[in-house]
């Protein structure tokens, strides 16, 4: 097929929706679809490339701080892309992705949608993240405004399909996980200088609000082992230096940085155990690449997050808020070394049924079913 991705950033791997669409990108090519993408930065042979939005310095602040860049819609760019595309995907609720929808409705292409922005995402940063009413308003506004003008959505949990369903989207929602790329597999390496001598706790995810990194810092100095403890927060973002006076408490100084992928990959394999905290998650990548690289997860159980379904047994959860239960666990963890090696085991295993290669698979069957739905209209 020839497919074409709508996102506002793909150029810079550092937010995990554009971490997500690289990977699928490739992933397709490599099962011989074609792929193009509209989004910003530099002209490419595989990108229609549109200009960025430009805001008041504090606005521009706030949205680079995530990791996101919003693009400015082009209809002849969109009128390009679809003389050319078997379907269009859409990655974003964002203006390029509203304003492309009606150009690529007029013009009959089929297209479909994902829904990797989480209400909470917003929500959060406006420090009104716990507001249902805040939650549900940016819900429905999502709804009447772009995806219940698709058939097919693509949805990485059922936590996410099943709040779409009470939201009242009407489109066919297809649970299809983001996929774990094939080189996140079970391996240990011997441990860096920086690490020796250490039990290293690593969470991987942007420092916002709805991430709750607080709490592992917090839980990281309550634990018996404190001083055994290093606790390491590979991401950026708005709350840096909040975490950073947070976590002068610990006995051991925290490490804080963006990591790129392959040099994430060897810090997965050779720390100790992974902490995922986050409130609200509509899969979370960064934790199942962590198991599935051997890493036992100990993950908040909150109801807007998904991640909890990924847990063998409830030494891998614990009450989302409760930071003494975080430290609990994380003690247990450390006072049970053999339990924790015959647990990283099981987690690696674990992961191969969300292999990026199935995802694949799923995925191109919903392409395939609004190519043909488009063809019978």
């Amino acid at each position: 097929m020839k497919i074409v991705l709508v996102i506002d950033q793909f150029d810079d791997a550092n937010n995990g929706t554009t971490i997500s669409a690289r990977r699928f990108a490739q992933a397709l090519r490599d099962h011989g679809n074609e792929v193009r993408v509209i989004a910003t930065g530099k002209p490419a042979d595989y990108k229609y490339a549109v200009r960025q939005m430009r805001f008041f310095p504090v606005v521009e602040h706030l949205i680079t701080s995530q990791g996101m860049r919003l693009a400015i819609p082009n209809r002849h760019v969109f009128e390009k892309a679809a003389a050319w595309a078997d379907v269009v995907h859409f990655m974003m609720p964002s203006p390029l992705g509203i304003m492309g929808l009606r150009h690529v409705e007029k013009l009959g292409i089929p297209h479909t949608a994902a829904f990797h922005c989480q209400p909470e995402n917003i929500t959060f940063t406006l420090h009104m993240g716990n507001s249902k009413r805040a939650n549900d308003f940016v819900y429905n506004r999502f709804r009447d405004t772009f995806f219940n003008r698709f058939t097919h959505i693509h949805c990485p949990s059922n936590m996410i399909a099943d709040q779409l369903r009470s939201h009242g989207y009407t489109a066919q929602l297809h649970v299809i996980s983001n996929g774990i790329s094939p080189e996140y597999t079970y391996g240990k390496r011997p441990k860096e200088p920086w690490m020796e001598g250490f039990f290293n706790v690593l969470m991987v995810g942007r420092y916002a609000g709805e991430k709750r990194q607080d709490e592992l810092i917090e839980a990281a100095a309550r634990c018996r082992h404190a001083q055994q403890i290093q606790v390491i927060l590979a991401g950026k973002g708005p709350l840096e230096k909040k975490y950073r006076r947070l976590a002068e408490k610990l006995p051991n100084p925290v490490v804080m940085g963006f990591y790129e992928p392959a040099r994430l990959l060897e810090i997965l394999h050779m720390a100790d155990l992974y902490v995922h905290t986050s409130d609200a998650e509509i899969e979370a990548m960064s934790c199942m690449e962590a198991f599935a690289c051997g890493l036992v997860p100990v993950i908040a159980d909150s109801p807007r997050s998904a991640t909890p379904q990924f847990a063998l047994d409830e030494r891998s959860l614990f009450p989302a808020g409760d930071v003494d239960a975080l430290a609990e666990r994380i003690d247990y963890w450390i006072d049970h070394p053999q339990e924790r090696a015959e647990m990283e085991r099981r987690y690696a295993v674990h992961a191969g049924q969300y292999s990026l290669r199935n995802s694949i698979f799923q995925t191109e069957e919903m392409f395939r079913q609004a190519i043909e739905e488009q063809k019978r209209a």
